[in-house]
């Protein structure tokens, strides 16, 4: 099992050189796109074998489903899902592994159990106590923006200014988080793209990514798959939509996304070096 300050340290250091790649593992039956894939371990560490081999830099284990109109999911139920599988890789890989929850327990004992990074989509808004487990435990907070919840996120969302308050509402949360003691280099942000905004406001959130970079904190972008791809593309299913997914990985790391989750690890991992050789003149 590959320790916090290690990891941290890995990641520290690729930042900037080359954009990071985390691999989405969803445990639960009911994710929009792999939703019921990798429900038993044996199926989930073959995926998590299968992204490390492909280039994954970081794993993000999820056990609740958080696509528009979700129900939550009782912790218990989300810690039965996660932590043998968290073990399971810690265990065999020093991948750095994310957890992705709002439950400042879940969180806990994840990061107990070998993850060293947590992913919430709240922003550490929906559980008080998230703040001081991930300062405690030394971790890495990704802190992404929602309006509403997953449940309501969707009912006609509404901004005056989208890229504004995204960016606003994300350099709050980021100070509350060093308010509670973590570090300013332990805070990654996310725009939340598809997570209570139109197809308008996700557009506008990737056009202005060097507005959310200017913050100063490394920024991590999700669009794998999601349905305002689908949108673009006619009315395309999530089954069809890499292509338009590897568009707009490109083009986020044209725009500054220091890291960017996704479904389909191998694939991005050769679209975002591409990109990367034409951005940050790698060969």
């Amino acid at each position: 099992m590959a320790a916090i300050p290690e990891v941290l340290q890995r990641l520290r250091h690729a930042l900037g050189k080359r954009t990071l790649v985390m691999g989405v593992l969803n445990l639960t039956p009911d994710s929009f796109y792999d939703g019921g894939r990798y429900t038993t371990l044996e199926r989930a560490l073959a995926r998590a074998e299968q992204m490390i081999a492909e280039g994954a830099d970081i794993l993000d284990i999820g056990g609740e489903s958080t696509r528009p109109g979700s129900e939550p999911v009782p912790m218990d139920e989300e810690l039965r899902r996660t932590l043998p599988v968290i073990e399971a890789i810690a265990s065999r890989s020093d991948i750095a592994l994310s957890i992705d929850t709002t439950k400042s327990e879940v969180a806990r004992r994840a990061l107990q159990a070998g993850a060293h990074i947590v992913n919430d989509i709240s922003g550490m808004t929906f559980d008080p106590h998230m703040p001081e487990v991930v300062a405690e435990a030394g971790a890495l907070a990704i802190l992404m923006h929602i309006k509403g919840t997953p449940k309501t996120m969707q009912q006609n969302p509404t901004y005056d200014d989208v890229v504004r308050e995204v960016r606003d509402t994300l350099a709050q949360h980021a100070e509350r988080a060093q308010q509670a003691g973590i570090p300013k280099e332990h805070i990654w942000l996310d725009p939340g793209i598809g997570f209570g905004k139109t197809l308008a406001h996700n557009l506008q959130l990737l056009r202005h990514l060097p507005d959310l970079k200017a913050l100063g904190y490394p920024v991590l972008v999700g669009t794998s798959r999601k349905s305002f791809i689908g949108l673009i593309l006619g009315g395309l299913p999530p089954e069809e939509r890499l292509e338009g997914t590897l568009a707009t990985l490109a083009l986020a790391v044209a725009w500054g996304a220091d890291a960017v989750r996704v479904h389909d690890v191998k694939e991005a991992v050769r679209a975002v070096k591409v990109a990367d050789a034409l951005v940050r003149g790698l060969s």
